[in-house]
Order: structure tokens, then C-alpha cells, then sequence
């Protein structure tokens, strides 16, 4: 049950993240548009295959996935800030990343002590994109 409620948390963030990421794709403005609108668009789109993939391992465990509206109570990402530019967007998402990458070291914890050596290996994955998007993300910053 422990695990199930990690994936819940990873699943809420990863949400979050998703559709903050998308809004970024569509409203970012900018000398550097073209180059953040198609990196926005990478990783929002590697999103919403993480979604499915997290929210079926939750179903493999036995468990339902919650409905939206309590799903999203469960995400550490904020998302209330709007008319950001693209460097505020940047930096925002770049501590977006050190959140859910956060959030899927704790959910690691939890896979390893159960010994869930298939959840484990799913969320190390997830792990290793965050780690690259969040390395992406800063570098875009600096250049701006």
C-alpha cells in the first residue's frame, strides 16, 4: 500500500508537470521560441507516455487510479503563476524537475524496501529523464 500511494504521488507530479509544460509549449514568447516551443514539446510529450506507464503499474498492483480532481491534491508542483516569460517559464520548470525528481527518489525507497524490482526499474528511468531535463532546461536558461 506504501508503494501504491509513492506511484500516486509520482503520478499527480508527473500530471502536473505535464500540462504545466504543454501551457509553457504554447505560451512561451520570445527571441528564443522556436527552440524552447519545440524543447517544451519533447518533454511534455515524454509526459504523457510516463502517464500511462505509471498509472498501469498502479493498476498491476491491484490498486484504481483516483479520480483527477484527488489525484492532483497529491502533486508537490505548483502551478499558479501565469504571464511568465520565457526565462521565469525556464526557471520554473528547472525546480520542477528537482521536485519530481524528489518525489521518484522517495518513491525508489519505498519500491526497493517492498523489493519491487519492476516498479524500482521504472521510476530509476524516470529518474534518469528528469535528470537529463532538468540538465536541458538549466542549460536553455543560461543562454537566454
Amino acid at each position: 500500500m506504501q508503494l501504491v500511494k509513492a506511484l500516486e504521488r509520482i503520478l499527480a507530479d508527473s500530471y502536473v508537470l505535464y500540462f504545466k509544460t504543454q501551457n509553457y509549449h504554447w505560451n512561451v514568447e520570445g527571441v528564443e521560441f522556436r527552440s524552447l516551443h519545440l524543447l517544451f514539446e519533447e518533454q511534455y510529450k515524454d509526459l504523457a507516455e510516463s502517464l500511462d506507464e505509471i498509472a498501469e503499474r498502479i493498476r498491476s498492483l491491484g490498486t484504481k487510479i483516483p479520480v483527477f480532481s484527488n489525484l492532483i491534491k497529491l502533486a508537490s508542483i505548483d502551478w499558479t503563476n501565469q504571464n511568465e516569460t520565457a526565462n521565469e517559464m525556464l526557471k520554473s520548470l528547472t525546480k520542477d524537475q528537482d521536485i519530481i525528481r524528489e518525489t521518484l527518489y522517495n518513491g525508489l525507497k519505498v519500491a526497493q524496501a517492498e523489493r519491487d524490482e519492476c516498479t524500482a526499474d521504472m521510476i530509476i528511468g524516470r529518474i534518469r529523464v528528469h535528470e537529463k531535463n532538468r540538465w536541458m532546461l538549466k542549460s536553455s536558461l543560461l543562454i537566454i
